[in-house]
Order: C-alpha cells, then structure tokens, then sequence
C-alpha cells in the first residue's frame, strides 16, 4: 500500500484553475481500484491518496500523470507501507510481511 503526500508548489489560484482536471484524473483511478480515499491537507498546502498498486513503479507512473505535476505546482511524496492491520471495508488490501 502507498501514501502519496502532494506539497502545492505553487499558488492557490494556479492549482485551483487545475482542479476540475485533477479531481478527474482522481475519479479514473478510484474506478480502476488504485485509489482507497483522499483529501486535502490541514492546512491547505497540499493532499494525501492512499492507493494500492502492483509495485512503486506503477504508482510512481501514476503520479506523474495527475495534471498538477507537468502543470508545476504540485510535488509528490511516496510512502511505500505493508497494511497488516485494515479495517474490516480493507480486507482486500491486507497485507503479510515477508518471509
């Protein structure tokens, strides 16, 4: 499981003229499975997803297509974690730890 951690790079003004594009390219991989929840910081200087993936690799390509990032005001950060503890809704997500 990943967190990814967004850090606005740029003013308010110039993301929110993103967002529409952003909150889609979000809706696609909540429809693909990759996405499990995500927000917006408190304060507002950036978001989280929680996102399941293949490796990091897949979610690094990703990353790199949310339209903030060619956009330049926004900067990803990578957490890769094993969940070995869910919520019940996680079940699915649930992972062991390696041999």
């Amino acid at each position: 499981m990943f967190i990814l951690e967004l850090t606005y790079t740029a003013p308010l003004e110039r993301v929110d003229a993103l967002l529409p594009a952003h909150i889609a390219w979000l809706e696609r991989h909540y429809a693909a499975g990759t996405f499990l929840a995500s927000g917006r910081k408190v304060p507002r200087d950036g978001g989280v997803i929680l996102a399941v993936a293949p490796d990091r690799s897949a979610v690094e390509a990703i990353a790199a297509t949310d339209p903030f990032v060619p956009a330049g005001v926004a900067d990803y950060r990578i957490t890769e974690f094993l969940a070995t503890t869910v919520a019940p809704v996680l079940a699915a997500h649930r992972e062991s730890l390696p041999s």
